[in-house]
């Protein structure tokens, strides 16, 4: 990828109109698969978001480089799979340089401070989310939402995070994005089974 393009997004993305709202689903997208489209579609109807960012990492942390596609196979999973006119595929942090996502968010509400970011995570991520670096932070700069996943519906209840955050949460409303901050919701409904583990347990 040209150092051009990989600095697209500091063009914006898209057209930064004031006030737009945007969901934010971080990754490793290895690879993208239905169940990410899913729970994008989900959020931007059930919270009025205009627009879904998938930022795709170029390693997450938590997990190991071993059975990790290169950057470039991921990065284009992430686009064959998000076709839709509200959902935008980034390569954010490899531009910045970025490792974890509050650094990613911090960087990214000093580009666009006039747009509004909710953060996106399926519940089958909220378990490990207590192990992010700086985690408590996030929740002081962006609201939560979490998308329920299959086998991992109790997760909003029993996860550390989820407890740490039980005071702080609100009904889904169209409005999220603009709530006082701390802001956490769930999503609940119809739960799509993809999963990025299963799909690499088929390869051959």
């Amino acid at each position: 990828m040209s150092a051009r393009r990989s600095r697209s997004w500091l063009g914006p993305p898209a057209p930064a109109t004031d006030g737009l709202r945007i969901g934010l689903l971080g990754g490793s997208f290895n690879p993208a698969h239905d169940g990410h489209l899913h729970l994008s579609l989900v959020a931007l109807k059930r919270l009025g978001l205009d627009e879904v960012w998938w930022l795709v990492a170029p390693q997450n942390p938590l997990k190991s480089e071993q059975g990790m596609a290169p950057f470039d196979t991921r990065f284009a999973s992430a686009r064959a799979i998000a076709h839709h006119p509200r959902l935008r595929v980034l390569d954010i942090e490899r531009a910045l340089g970025t490792r974890y996502t509050i650094d990613t968010i911090a960087a990214l509400q000093r580009r666009f401070p006039r747009l509004h970011f909710v953060w996106l995570m399926g519940s089958d991520n909220l378990d490990g989310f207590a192990h992010w670096r700086r985690w408590p932070a996030l929740a002081e700069r962006l609201p939560i939402a979490v998308i329920t996943r299959p086998g991992s519906v109790l997760a909003p209840l029993r996860a550390k995070a989820a407890q740490r955050f039980a005071r702080f949460r609100i009904a889904p409303t169209q409005d999220f994005a603009t709530a006082p901050l701390p802001a956490f919701t769930v999503l609940d409904g119809p739960r799509n089974p993809a999963s990025a583990t299963r799909i690499r347990e088929r390869e051959p």
